[in-house]
């Protein structure tokens, strides 16, 4: 057994792509390339090609047939799990997870990549602020190369925060070169992706129709770590090209709005058109029956609730889910108002549902459903978050056979110590500081609180140089204390 502390931050940086955006000159690569392949190999020589152990970690597999440890391994072969259990022995460059919880990487089945190069603009946003000035306005303006720097610093946010795979809905397909720097953004940061193909702004944009061409040039394999869906309205065309092409149906559902409420879905379920492969987004101001349905038809729902509560969604069905039997996953939606980490989901979702219960409990009421525990919303934020992407075969848990998207957490830092409950320090006490390590597909891309192969600089001033062009086409205040427009 090698033991080599430094292997995984040996890994190959991202795809040329990226390198290539961040402006990095061959010969400065290549040099760099080899100084990192000698780093990663000296000292390995007993060490199994492309196995890697994690030794002695707090292990949360989320798999029954497995089981949660206090003290396990997880031994990776390539880019799959092969084992978890306590005590492996095996030829492997090690990772020592004293002082760690590992678990099955986040999973954020919403969020409006694009976006992220205006994060915060719309703090105090309300729906119609943002229908005003980001889906409206800002949409309007998007050249492809913003496309691909948001979509780009998002899953690079994405990453840095533990979440390994993403729904990304970006509506900004306004032509077709618009898409394919989605994509490319999205290929370039290295994580799993589930790209919604989505609608766009302005006459040259080829929404639906575009899907074939997509289909055909991007996502010839199923196999790969950016794969496709449809985003689509409360449409029955749209559905039904979506099924054509066989893929999974994202839609947003938001009661109050015309056009893309409950009643406009029932009417599609009564055409029996409501199935297993619709995912449901937000799903507010529902009657107990209409989420009953989604239940009922196999569908799938995402809920993102400090969105919904923050920007007049309506309330999040939370408890109405859990009532039908549904578990939900959750998402961050967008980054113009609000984070978009899994900590700062579970614990909205945990909190209101717990307040929610506590209230009818104060006022008189007996015979309550059961409050959420802990380690219920982790579930949600991966398990879940699988079965809703369609893909609980690859990821969601530590299992063997299933992809290694693994994540661990720091303990021994001073919001966690001494540490005392895996589950409560998850959701209650930690947040996107204690994310020290993270794999996708066996690949490391953070380690040691440090994402690894990309050029931040250089992808800051892109994304500056974004935002500075939306911001001055859009006309809005430069100033980061200016709260002249609604919303901002």
């Amino acid at each position: 057994m090698q033991h080599d502390a430094h292997a995984l931050d040996s890994h190959m940086p991202r795809p040329d792509a990226l390198k290539s955006q961040a402006q990095i000159g061959r010969r400065r690569f290549m040099a760099s390339a080899v100084a990192t392949i000698v780093a990663g190999t000296a000292g390995r020589a007993f060490a199994q090609p492309g196995r890697t152990l994690i030794k002695g970690g707090v292990v949360l597999s989320f798999d029954r047939g497995v089981g949660d440890f206090d003290k396990a391994d997880v031994l990776i072969e390539g880019s799959r799990i092969v084992a978890v259990r306590p005590d492996i022995s095996a030829q492997a460059t090690v990772i020592d997870a004293s002082d760690m919880i590992v678990l099955p990487g986040f999973i954020d089945t919403h969020h409006h990549c694009y976006q992220s190069a205006l994060r915060n603009v719309l703090a105090n946003g309300l729906l119609s602020d943002y229908f005003r000035d980001i889906s409206g306005a800002a949409t309007n303006h998007y050249r492809p190369d913003d496309a691909y720097i948001g979509n780009l610093i998002g899953a690079l946010r994405a990453i840095d925060a533990g979440i390994t795979t993403i729904t990304d809905l970006s509506q900004v397909s306004n032509t077709p070169e618009h898409s394919d720097a989605l994509i490319k953004g999205l290929k370039d940061s290295g994580i799993r992706a589930v790209y919604a193909y989505s609608r766009g702004s302005g006459a040259a944009a080829k929404y639906p129709g575009d899907v074939e061409r997509i289909q055909k040039q991007h996502f010839a394999s199923s196999d790969q770590l950016v794969t496709l869906a449809f985003g689509t309205a409360v449409n029955k065309e749209q559905w039904l090209l979506a099924r054509r092409h066989g893929l999974r149906i994202f839609t947003h559902v938001v009661g109050g709005n015309p056009g893309v409420g409950p009643d406009e879905v029932m009417k599609l379920g009564d055409e029996g058109l409501m199935g297993s492969d619709n995912v449901y987004i937000h799903f507010t101001n529902a009657t107990d029956a209409q989420i009953r349905r989604i239940k009922d038809t196999g569908g799938f729902l995402s809920i993102a609730a400090p969105i919904e509560m923050a920007m007049r969604h309506g309330m999040p069905p939370i408890q109405q889910a859990l009532d039908a039997g549904i578990r939900p996953s959750l998402s961050s939606d967008v980054e113009t108002t609000m984070a978009a980490d899994m900590f700062t989901q579970m614990r909205s979702v945990f909190t209101l549902q717990r307040a929610l219960l506590n209230e009818r409990s104060i006022k008189g009421e007996k015979q309550l459903p059961p409050l959420l525990q802990s380690r219920d919303v982790i579930e949600f934020a991966t398990l879940q978050g699988a079965r809703a992407d369609g893909l609980e075969a690859k990821v969601g848990t530590l299992t063997p056979g299933k992809e290694a998207d693994i994540i661990m957490l720091r303990t021994d830092v001073p919001n966690t110590l001494p540490f005392n409950n895996a589950y409560g320090a998850i959701v209650t006490a930690m947040d996107t500081s204690n994310v020290d390590t993270v794999l996708i597909a066996g690949k490391a891309v953070k380690r040691r609180g440090k994402l690894i192969g990309v050029d931040l600089g250089s992808v800051r001033r892109q994304a500056t140089a974004s935002r500075d062009y939306l911001v001055g086409r859009l006309n809005w205040p430069r100033s980061v204390i200016d709260t002249s427009i609604s919303g901002h």
